[in-house]
């Protein structure tokens, strides 16, 4: 897209001083819980973020054959709840500079749509569910600086070219060719878009969207909704598709960026600084390493998927449990032509999946693990949490939990901290009686089937800069203290 010389020299200015690029803060929704509503169970927020990452790794799967909801039986759409520590927001502003309107959006690296809410809204089946924070009371009508993208655009042709058959452009009998050749009424049709527990109804529109206090772009492509179905907050898609918000930026922005997550535990006292995102981000070969441990990133390349050209897929080889190697399925390793196979990195899912057969023998072996170690089964802890296995625990019991590493493509091992995969909380355990337990927080995404066979999930990345360098074709992790980097890039 085309940028104003100006905007051009400012982004310039911003990748000197912000560390190779342009730094943007991340809010987790746990912060939410502040106040009023911080004396939420920890089993309560784990329960339904397990609901909500199986829910979203199952409508990744499914996209090839379903990206809309059924009715009938057996097919029923479920809507769950957005809960606080699965997601993190970053604010823009839409709008002429001079009345400019924020908007809080969901980061997710899983899609390549930016879209938000736009009066008139109607947003069914989200009673109860809630915004993000520093979210706005309501949602201002479209832009006024903003207009339709023409049918004719290409980014219109993008945004229809993978919806299912119910799309609204198809319903009008404004077939997918029709648009690509610029042959269809002006403007775009309006598109239909799914996620893993709503979906909505939008128009693509064109207009200023502001990412900092001097740095926006002026003709930025992003969906106005009008009508959603459990999906009442925006989402900032950073896939690879031409829509996401990095594709759009300036040549200096767009090929690579970085997040770094904040480890929460689900508690929101530890989210006191925000997640730094850093779009620009340029890696000086110094910091690549064989080890995420000493500071350094490791590579693994990205597979190309024919299907799905928006998921960041990279090859699963092996998941280490204490000096126990188990060998993950060849599906999470490959993509074949399908677009089945691999694991995506996603922010916007919670909980790392596994298809069933490498999860049973990853569960199996820290299982064996556990038991050698004298820890005890909690049964009801998995029943409360979704997770499993779980353990009755302390901290004084951390020196028995066996390490645990992702060993990907490319010679790229990624040694989880403990608390990204076995995390202590007080639980009620019968009785009314609260006690120390922890689990497993590696989930079973089921049998192999469409769609990516695995997901990295954001609990995972937590404490790790992660990487994505579109240009180069790869992804890296670096072990960091994010709180230190947000403090020393946004000082700079």
């Amino acid at each position: 897209m085309r940028l104003l010389c100006v905007l051009a020299l400012l982004l310039v200015l911003a990748l000197q001083h912000q560390c190779g690029g342009l730094l943007l803060p991340l809010t987790n929704t746990l912060s939410s819980l502040r106040g009023a509503n911080d004396t939420t169970p920890v089993h309560h927020l784990l329960r339904s973020s397990s609901l909500r990452s199986a829910a979203r790794h199952r409508r990744h799967r499914a996209r090839r054959n379903v990206q809309q909801p059924q009715a009938g039986p057996g097919h029923r759409q479920l809507s769950l709840p957005l809960s606080p520590g699965s997601d993190y927001t970053l604010s823009l502003s839409v709008g002429p500079a001079s009345a400019a309107s924020p908007v809080s959006l969901f980061l997710d690296t899983g899609s390549d749509l930016v879209w938000f809410p736009c009066a008139p809204f109607t947003c069914m089946l989200c009673e109860g569910k809630p915004t993000p924070p520093g979210g706005r009371s309501g949602p201002s009508p479209p832009p006024p600086d903003s207009r339709r993208v023409p049918c004719a655009s290409p980014l219109c042709s993008a945004a229809h070219a993978s919806a299912p058959p119910s799309d609204l452009c198809a319903a009008a009998r404004c077939p997918l060719d029709d648009i690509e050749t610029g042959s269809c009424a002006a403007p775009c049709p309006p598109l239909y878009y799914a996620y893993g527990d709503g979906s909505l109804v939008a128009q693509l529109r064109r207009g200023r969207v502001g990412l900092a206090a001097s740095v926006a772009v002026h003709n930025f492509t992003f969906a106005c909704a009008h009508t959603a179905l459990g999906e009442p907050v925006g989402v900032a898609g950073f896939g690879r598709g031409p829509l996401s918000l990095p594709a759009q930026l300036s040549p200096q922005l767009s090929g690579r960026f970085s997040y770094c997550l904040v480890s929460h535990s689900f508690r929101a006292d530890r989210l006191i600084r925000p997640s730094p995102l850093i779009l620009g981000r340029i890696p000086d070969d110094a910091e690549t390493s064989t080890t995420p441990d000493d500071g350094g990133f490791v590579y693994t390349p990205l597979l190309h998927n024919p299907r799905h050209p928006y998921f960041y897929s990279v090859a699963l080889e092996a998941v280490s449990v204490g000096a126990t190697r188990v060998q993950a399925l060849p599906e999470l390793a490959r993509v074949d032509r399908a677009g089945d196979g691999g694991m995506v990195v996603d922010s916007g899912t919670t909980f790392t999946m596994l298809p069933n057969e490498t999860h049973a023998r990853v569960a199996e072996a820290f299982g064996r693990a556990m038991d050698a170690a004298g820890f005890a089964r909690a049964g009801r802890a998995e029943e409360q949490t979704g997770l499993a296995p779980c353990y009755r625990y302390a901290a004084a019991d951390r020196g028995g939990v066996p390490p645990l590493a992702l060993h990907f493509r490319g010679g790229a091992t990624v040694a989880l901290p403990r608390r990204n995969y076995f995390m202590g909380f007080k639980s009620e355990l019968g009785g009314g009686k609260r006690t120390g337990v922890g689990c497993l927080m590696l989930m079973n995404g089921g049998e192999v089937g469409d769609g990516p066979a695995g997901t990295l999930g954001n609990f995972q990345q937590q404490g790790f800069e992660v990487v994505y360098d579109v240009d180069a074709g790869r992804v890296g992790f670096a072990r960091r203290r994010c709180t230190d980097l947000w403090d020393s890039l946004s000082r700079r």
